[in-house]
C-alpha cells in the first residue's frame, strides 16, 4: 500500500533505536528507477470469500505485452510516457494502492522551465481535467474513498495525507499512456499532484475500479525482484516487469484470490488488495504452531493476508508476528540486539546478517503455492552494519493485516492473474534477463 511505502520512506531516512485500438500484441520497452530512499478464530465466513468465477476479457479490448527492465532498491519506480507527446514520469509500482498520480508543475511565471522530471499539462493536447460535478469527485462512490472536494475553479481536487506526513493533493484529470504514435491506453483517472512533498508519483496497480489495471484493461502483470547487496552504491540489481503474458509462467504455483461483496466489506478489510490464502510459517524447516485462522479475515476483516510491492517490510499481526520472533529468539537470542527498534516495527535486529544461523523462511499458501525466502534474506540491512528481521509488528503502522513486502519477494516471480483471479509464485535468479 502506498501508506506503507511513505512510512518506510520515512523510516529509512531516520531509523529508530529505542488508447490504443489494435487487438494485437505488443511488445515496447522502457526503463525503471528505485529511490534509496498495511485476530484469530475460524469464521464461516471465511469460505465465502473464495472466489473461483474468472473475468472474462471483453472483446476489442486492448491487449498488452510488454517486457520492462527495472532497478531495484528500496521499492520499484517505473518511469511511463505520459501524455501526447508523451513525458516520462516515475512513479511508484504499488499493488497496494488504487489511484495513480503524477507531480504536476503549477501556471506561474517562471524565469526557467520546470524540471523534466514533473508533468507539464499545457503541452499535452490529451490532458483534461475533472469538473465538480464527475461522478468520481462525489463523496462515497463505491470503491473509491479518496477524499474530494470542489476548488475554487470548480474542479475536482483530492488530497492524500500518509502516515509520514506526506501530502500529495492536486486535480484529478483524464490522460494517456502513449507508448507509440500507434500505440496508447485509453484516457485513464489520474491524480495531478501540484503540492507534494515527493518528486515520484505512484502507480495504482490494486484491484479497484480506477486502478491503472483496471482502467487500462490489463489483465496480467508480473514482476521479479533482484536480491539487494547491502551496498548497492550506483550500480543497483536489475529486475523485469511484465504487462502481459509472462513466458516462465507453466512453472509457477498459483493461490486463489480471495475477493469480497459489498455487502461483505468490514471496518479493518481492504477490499482491493491482493488478498491470499496463508496457512502458515515454516523457520528451518520447522512448522510454526500459528492457526491458519491468523492470515484470514476475521469478521471484522483482521488478519487479511495481502502481497505488496510497495511495501518494503513484511508486517505480521500479532499473533503471528510473536510466534516467528519466539523460533528466532531460540535458535539466535544470544546475539539480539537489544533495546535496538527499526523504525518502531523491527525489534529483532543484529550487528550481522545472521540468517544462515536461522534458516530458510517459507510462506505456506493454499493449493500447495509456497513462497521460499533464503537465509540469507530473511534479514535486512537497515543502517551501517545492522541487520534486521525485515519482519514488522502490522499495529504500528496502523494495520490490521499480514503484508507480504517487496524484501520477501526477491528472486521470484510473483504474477497477478486478474482474468483468473489468481496470484502465482516461482523461483527465479532475478537479477539475470528472464
Amino acid at each position: 500500500m502506498a501508506l506503507c511505502f511513505f512510512f518506510l520512506l520515512f523510516c529509512s531516512l531516520f531509523p529508530l533505536s529505542l488508447s490504443s485500438t489494435t487487438t494485437a500484441n505488443l511488445s515496447i520497452s522502457f526503463p525503471l528507477f528505485t529511490p534509496h530512499s498495511r485476530p484469530s478464530t475460524t469464521n464461516p465466513l471465511h469460505d465465502s470469500l473464495i472466489s473461483r468465477k474468472s473475468v472474462v476479457q471483453p472483446k476489442g479490448t486492448p491487449s498488452y505485452n510488454y517486457k520492462l527492465p527495472f532497478k531495484y532498491s528500496m521499492a520499484p519506480i517505473v518511469s511511463l510516457p505520459i501524455g501526447t507527446p508523451p513525458q516520462t514520469q516515475q512513479m511508484v509500482l504499488d499493488t497496494g494502492s488504487q489511484l495513480s498520480w503524477i507531480k504536476c508543475h503549477k501556471k506561474v511565471l517562471r524565469k526557467v522551465p520546470p524540471p523534466a522530471s514533473i508533468f507539464d499539462p499545457s503541452l499535452s493536447s490529451t490532458f483534461s481535467v475533472l469538473p465538480c460535478n464527475h461522478p468520481i469527485c462525489k463523496p462515497r462512490v463505491p470503491d473509491f474513498t479518496l477524499p474530494t472536494t470542489c476548488d475554487q475553479n470548480r474542479l475536482c481536487h483530492y488530497s492524500y495525507f500518509y502516515a509520514d506526513g506526506t501530502l500529495a493533493e492536486g486535480n484529478l484529470v483524464r490522460e494517456k499512456f502513449t507508448f507509440s504514435r500507434a500505440t496508447s491506453t485509453p484516457p485513464l483517472t489520474l491524480g495531478c499532484a501540484q503540492d507534494t512533498s515527493d518528486t515520484k508519483g505512484i502507480l495504482g496497480m490494486n484491484l479497484g475500479r480506477l486502478s491503472f489495471p483496471s482502467q487500462a484493461k490489463i489483465t496480467k502483470f508480473s514482476y521479479c525482484i533482484p536480491s539487494r547487496p547491502a551496498q548497492t552504491g550506483p550500480a543497483l540489481p536489475t529486475g523485469t516487469f511484465y504487462l502481459g503474458n509472462n513466458p516462465n509462467s507453466a512453472t509457477f504455483r498459483y493461490v486463489d484470490l480471495l475477493t469480497f461483496s459489498q455487502s461483505q466489506r468490514m471496518p479493518n478489510l481492504d477490499p482491493l488488495a491482493y488478498t491470499v490464502v496463508m496457512l502458515g510459517v515454516r523457520i528451518g524447516g520447522k512448522k510454526l504452531s500459528i492457526l491458519p485462522s491468523v492470515f484470514r479475515p476475521d469478521a471484522s476483516g483482521a488478519g487479511q493476508t495481502m502481497i505488496d510491492s510497495g511495501c518494503e517490510l513484511t508486517y505480521f499481526v500479532d499473533e503471528a508476528y510473536n510466534k516467528v520472533k519466539e523460533e528466532i529468539v531460540k535458535l539466535v537470542g544470544p546475539k539480539l540486539k537489544k533495546g535496538y527498534v527499526y523504525g518502531n516495527v523491527a525489534d529483532m535486529c543484529f550487528d550481522s546478517n545472521i540468517g544462515p544461523l536461522i534458516g530458510d523462511m517459507v510462506l505456506e499458501f493454499d493449493k500447495g503455492a509456497e513462497m521460499v525466502i533464503p537465509k540469507e534474506q530473511i534479514l535486512h540491512n537497515v543502517e551501517g552494519k545492522v541487520w534486521c528481521v525485515a519482519i514488522g509488528r502490522s499495529d504500528m503502522i496502523g494495520a490490521a493485516s499480514n503484508i507480504i513486502g517487496n524484501v520477501h519477494q526477491q528472486n521470484q516471480w510473483v504474477e497477478f492473474d486478474l482474468a483468473n483471479r489468481r496470484v502465482g509464485f516461482g523461483k527465479a535468479d532475478c537479477s539475470r534477463s528472464v
